[in-house]
């Protein structure tokens, strides 16, 4: 909830008996006009020229996260719609500074035109249907009748509906005002029929300012570095940060300081997590966990502790791209370290370390030993920080002066053609498409195919390779796995079916060979033993081709600076 500096104090309801009761100080400076938000400016400018131009929407949408102020807008609303006072013209005014005739009622919520609900708890369609029914009555007091409804994305479907004709088609006399903190959760037809307004998180910088006015006005005295760790544990919200102001005064002995606030949060100084930080990027593991553990003792969170590291991180990496783009919270001595820190570690570091600290923030969440999950983290940090980048292993490599290995000629082995840059496509390893093959007995004999076939297919391979392309994945298959080749000619192909294999594979491939080729083709059956099946085949090369490619200098290289590495598949080069 956003608040006023010089807002008074709620009225005489709040009193009990003759002195009046504490009053946390969101309920204390709580606005009361639009010129008491702060972090709103875009609200406030976009009503301020509504209401003078007499274009008031007749509904409202207010969405936010927790305490930016929703709900204050929506009763300053209320106040603007209903605002009389003697001598001013009989319409809506934002210039409310002085109370009117019905001011006082609305902001202790009893006034008998102002209804607030909470959908929270009033969920049904019988509670829109008193809403539907109260919206026939015209004001018993003020100039509209003005209907809050908070969390409104809590409602049930039928009562969303219930409501959209009343919210399209309202009577003059009536104005609806929603809030809510899931503007996802608020069907589309609702929120066609309202006039949306995205209220912000507040900046660190404006909370500070805002605090440090308020203590002023309290009587307090604080440290500027007390309000910014204040402000930014607050993420934008007024309210959080004016309740942690509250509960951090109750340990302030005469001065808010930044050591009571850390010990009060828990959380932990910039100079200590620099100093974490600074031995995790020297891979000095005693000294980070050593640091960690001193952090601990003084309760700090564990989880809170990557949480702020993570911070550091992210603020460092700013810098680089943005010199002088500070936290606002950053003393002048975090600010000379954060820029040696930032001037230090290349840009890929800092990223890797970023995604290894969001993971470990929800690891340590889910941990049932925070701490362990924290330390584990802090290990595996200390070991990448040893290895290497990518980028360097590579320059390394050409600096070496190391070459990839070059295809061997049309008359090296198979095995070895393969090692030096064999292809893959869709369907796995593909040898060389140059060969023949046939087979007498158990002897299989390669001879080059007849020029005349060049026009069809020269290989058994290129078959396979048509029919995958054909996208037949069970004849794909089956040719694969399932059969041996005995003979292959110009036209014709024999062919050994092994278990699996379907009865009509020779007819129905005999059909698609002549589709495609326009010539007659024979497919046999044979008993004699043939090749082994091309699958087969294609992954036995592939594993030579890959321990020929383990061998190479460059990528034995590449697997000593990452043990870890693997080589997943082998591809010729163009």
């Amino acid at each position: 909830m956003s608040n006023s500096d010089n807002a008074p104090a709620l009225p005489t309801s709040e009193v009990s008996g003759k002195a009046q009761s504490y009053l946390v100080l969101a309920r204390k400076y709580r606005p009361q006009t639009l010129d008491d938000l702060i972090g709103q400016d875009i609200l406030v400018r976009t009503l301020r020229n509504a209401f003078a131009m007499d274009r008031i929407a007749q509904a409202y949408m207010l969405t936010g996260v927790r305490g930016v102020g929703k709900t204050t807008t929506a009763r300053i609303l209320a106040r603007a719609l209903n605002y009389e006072r003697d001598g001013l013209p009989d319409r809506p005014s934002l210039d409310i500074a002085e109370l009117g005739r019905h001011c006082q009622a609305i902001m202790d919520s009893r006034h008998v035109d102002v209804l607030e609900m909470d959908a929270a708890s009033n969920t049904g369609i019988d509670d829109i249907r008193e809403i539907i029914e109260a919206v026939r009555y015209k004001p018993a007091a003020a100039r509209y009748r003005v209907f809050i409804i908070d969390e409104v994305h809590m409602l049930s479907k039928s009562a969303f509906n219930g409501l959209l004709k009343t919210l399209e088609e309202p009577p003059p006399h009536v104005k609806f005002i929603f809030a809510t903190t899931e503007i996802r959760k608020v069907p589309v037809t609702i929120l066609s029929r309202c006039q949306r307004f995205d209220l912000r998180r507040v900046e660190p910088e404006v909370l500070s300012a805002h605090f440090a006015r308020i203590l002023e006005k309290e009587g307090y005295a604080a440290d500027d570095s007390a309000l910014a760790l204040i402000a930014r544990a607050a993420e934008g919200s007024v309210r959080d940060g004016l309740s942690l102001l509250d509960q951090a005064l109750t340990m302030a002995e005469g001065r808010l300081t930044a050591a009571s606030v850390l010990d009060m949060l828990g959380l932990s100084g910039r100079d200590a997590i620099f100093d974490l930080l600074e031995r995790i990027f020297d891979g000095d593991a005693a000294g980070a966990l050593t640091a960690l553990g001193a952090l601990n003792e003084r309760g700090a969170d564990p989880t809170l502790i990557i949480s702020d590291v993570a911070d550091a991180v992210h603020a460092l990496s700013r810098l680089k791209v943005l010199p002088g783009a500070y936290p606002h919270d950053l003393s002048a001595d975090d600010r000379a370290r954060a820029d040696r820190l930032a001037a230090s570690l290349p840009v890929p570091r800092l990223a890797m370390a970023w995604q290894m600290l969001l993971k470990g923030i929800d690891e340590a969440a889910r941990a049932p030993r925070p701490l362990a999950a924290a330390e584990m983290l802090v290990f595996r940090m200390c070991y990448t920080a040893q290895l290497p980048s990518p980028a360097d292993v590579i320059g390394e490599l050409k600096r070496s002066g190391e070459r990839a290995p070059v295809r061997d000629s049309a008359s090296s082995a198979p095995a070895r053609d393969s090692a030096a840059g064999a292809s893959a496509t869709s369907g796995g390893f593909e040898p060389a498409r140059s060969r023949v093959l046939s087979s007498r007995g158990s002897e299989a004999v390669a001879a080059e195919a007849p020029r005349e076939a060049a026009r069809s297919f020269a290989s058994f391979e290129e078959i396979v390779e048509k029919v995958r392309a054909a996208r037949d994945i069970m004849l794909q298959k089956a040719l694969e796995e399932r059969v041996e080749l005995v003979k292959f000619g110009p036209g014709f192909l024999e062919l050994r079916l092994l278990e699996g294999a379907p009865q009509s594979l020779a007819p129905e491939l005999a059909k698609k060979l002549q589709a495609w080729t326009g010539e007659r083709w024979i497919v046999s059956l044979s008993e004699e033993r043939g090749l082994p099946p091309l699958g087969a085949r294609m992954r036995d090369e592939k594993a030579q081709a890959k321990e020929e490619i383990r061998k190479h200098p460059a990528v034995k290289s590449i697997l000593h600076h990452f043990p870890d590495a693997e080589i997943t598949d082998v591809r010729k080069l163009d």
